[in-house]
């Protein structure tokens, strides 16, 4: 006999969330997205951090460039100062591209001969051992054209007929076009950018414009940028821009600026689009503390390539959809300011920014209200396409497994989701906040184990369960939930199977809602801990429709619920029942056991109404769904012997 347990549950109120369209481009735009920012990192398959730059830690770097859009050329002067790590620091290394040729290095304000260019390294010889700790510098001198890699760390082309040069170095492409070094380990700790160009051009930088002033024939731009930066993130783009600035109000404290540098030929039409800008930060700044940069500023800057980077400060842009501006807004804080510390743990920057544009649907940007249902949907019909893989990325190897949509952007969101579910919105958003301002993790690098840490500790749960199963582990759950009642007194029993090996059973508290014909409901939360788990709970009217996970907290597929009080049939008869393909667009095939039939179809809506009837007389049956509208929908089978409910999507 099944051990009776009596609810840890609570109930909900629920408002009812119809939508009259999935935002298709909503999706088309994301994995655009998605496919741009793989080719951006292509370059990650041939390139490791060198051995030979570990030894020492970048404290500044003062960056002097010289590029006429119009030549595929870069003249440069760079000056770092640094602090050796090790004992024995006799040689400094830069990454910096054979294809670029160093003219001069000065030190101590004297040239030094000792230097070769060699596998896409700089090594600068010293006389003798600098100690550990002790600040120096090296002045930099080069010129050359850049090697034209397949993920266009040095871009030159052409919009409206004017030249543009943009620069764009993620992960490793930094040193195509400067002496830098490229790690995850470290990051420079401030900068200044002079870019010298001819009069007819603008040039975009990170940080400020604290100077612009003609210098002959050329304008002189100089950009500051007082935090640490990676090198990936630093980064120009030169053309004959026009700018404008939007602000973004802050309570108590001075407006953030929002510097738009755009091609004078779009200049209205993201003059009419860059206001969403405002409206998403003010909405990050309330949720996750203030812009980490806001005394300096945040901008766009248009470049010609398809997708968005998300340079510290100033994200270059080949458009302005409102899922463009929202996902790389969100990396200055996950992936500028806090920064994964390895590429296993991408979707701390990737998720992250997923998961935000997501909540700026919620929160009534965008679209429409109706658009997060929708967006929720879409990204749980994603990871659910498949029965496999993890968030935890096995192959670091593999640019295409890093940056996979459905598990890195997607599935990361939908962790975060769900933790947010498990732990409670103040747990969670004060969790995530401690974890951005943690000092150890502020303007530096992250593991995974930091956000379980910080979560832990604000929400006093033990996460260990929940990662194993959902980061680590591959899957997901498809829930049974089988109830009768007899007057007020309801009882249940919740099983689930797993769509993958690597996890036997997916911990969670489970949403389920329960409607009576006059639209009455109650949604309650079932604390669900092991198979065929039996529930006892009172509600007080007659259940007419049961629907699991109503507002899309889980990440599940194929769920179905029976009636038992009604139904003599054995569940395995229950489970044969089919419904293909989900989502659907036009027509819906129902596969029933030939023990089922003849039974009677009941289509109802989201909000509980009978919207259409179906006569299931063969093993297989076709719906006509095409007047139905895109949302979510419920398929009540009944027969003779008994009931079941599955849930499918018109899209």
């Amino acid at each position: 006999m099944k051990k009776k347990i009596l609810l840890p549950l609570f109930f909900l109120g629920f408002s009812i969330l119809a939508f009259s369209q999935t935002e298709e481009f909503v999706c088309k735009d994301f994995s655009n997205l998605v496919a741009q920012e793989q080719r951006a990192r292509e370059g990650l398959l041939n390139f490791r951090s060198s051995p030979f730059t570990d030894n020492y830690d970048i404290r500044y770097q003062r960056m002097e460039w010289e590029v006429d859009p119009a030549e595929y050329y870069i003249k440069g002067k760079v000056t770092t100062y640094f602090a050796p790590t090790k004992e024995g620091f006799e040689q400094l290394n830069f990454d910096l591209s054979t294809a670029l040729q160093v003219t001069s290095v000065a030190y101590h304000g004297a040239a030094l001969s000792g230097y070769v260019q060699v596998d896409n390294r700089l090594a600068i010889s010293f006389a003798q051992a600098i100690p550990v700790g002790q600040v120096d510098s090296v002045t930099v001198e080069y010129e050359g054209a850049p090697p034209p890699t397949g993920f266009g760390s040095f871009v030159q082309a052409t919009h409206a007929g004017q030249p543009i040069i943009w620069t764009l170095s993620e992960p490793y492409g930094a040193l195509d076009w400067w002496p830098c070094k490229q790690d995850l380990n470290d990051k420079i700790g401030s900068v200044d950018i002079y870019v010298r160009t001819p009069a007819a051009y603008r040039a975009a930088s990170n940080g400020v414009l604290v100077e612009e002033y003609e210098d002959g024939a050329d304008e002189v731009y100089h950009w500051q940028h007082k935090y640490p930066i990676s090198a990936y993130l630093v980064a120009i783009a030169v053309t004959n821009y026009a700018h404008y600035s939007d602000f973004v109000p802050v309570d108590g404290g001075e407006p953030i600026e929002v510097l738009n540098y755009v091609f004078p030929e779009n200049l209205s039409s993201w003059q009419n689009a860059t206001g969403t800008t405002v409206e998403v930060m003010q909405l990050y700044n309330d949720l996750f503390g203030l812009y980490p940069f806001a005394d300096e500023k945040y901008g766009h800057a248009q470049f010609g390539w398809g997708g968005g980077m998300e340079h510290q400060t100033m994200s270059f842009m080949g458009g302005y959809s409102h899922l463009l501006q929202a996902h790389e807004l969100a990396h200055q804080w996950f992936g500028d300011k806090v920064t994964c510390g390895s590429w296993a743990d991408i979707w701390l920057n990737e998720g992250f920014a997923t998961y935000l544009e997501g909540m700026t649907y919620e929160n009534g940007l965008g679209l429409n209200t109706n658009t997060w249902p929708a967006w929720l949907q879409e990204k749980i019909n994603s990871v659910t396409g498949q029965p496999n893989g993890s968030v935890y990325v096995t192959d670091t190897t593999s640019v295409n497994r890093i940056f996979n949509g459905r598990l890195s952007y997607s599935k990361g969101a939908l962790l975060l989701h769900m933790l947010r579910w498990k732990v409670g919105d103040e747990n969670f958003f004060q969790g995530v906040r401690n974890y951005l301002n943690d000092p150890d993790l502020a303007f530096s690098y992250a593991r995974t184990a930091d956000l379980q840490r910080h979560l832990e500790q604000q929400s006093g749960q033990s996460l260990t369960e929940f990662f194993n199963d959902w980061y680590y582990g591959e899957g997901y759950p498809s829930y049974r939930f089988n109830w009768w009642q007899e007057g007020t007194t309801v009882y249940a029993t919740l099983d689930q199977v797993t769509s993958h090996s690597s996890v036997d059973f997916f911990e969670m508290p489970v949403p389920i809602r329960f409607r009576a014909a006059d639209g009455t409901e109650s949604t309650i939360v079932f604390d669900h801990t092991e198979h065929d788990q039996f529930f006892e709970f009172e509600l007080p009217f007659e259940v007419s429709l049961v629907q699991i996970d109503p507002e899309y907290w889980l990440v599940s597929r194929g769920n179905f619920v029976t009636n038992h009080e009604i139904t003599g049939v054995s569940s395995p008869l229950f489970e044969q029942v089919q419904l293909f393909p989900n989502p659907v667009r036009t027509e819906l095939s129902i596969q029933l056991p030939e023990g089922l039939l003849p039974a009677q179809g009941l289509v109802f809506n989201s909000a509980g109404q009978l919207v259409q009837q179906i006569a299931l007389r063969n093993e297989k049956e076709q719906a006509d769904v095409r007047g139905l509208a895109s949302g979510q929908y419920y398929l009540k089978v009944q027969t003779k012997e008994g009931g079941m409910t599955m849930s499918f999507l018109v899209f």
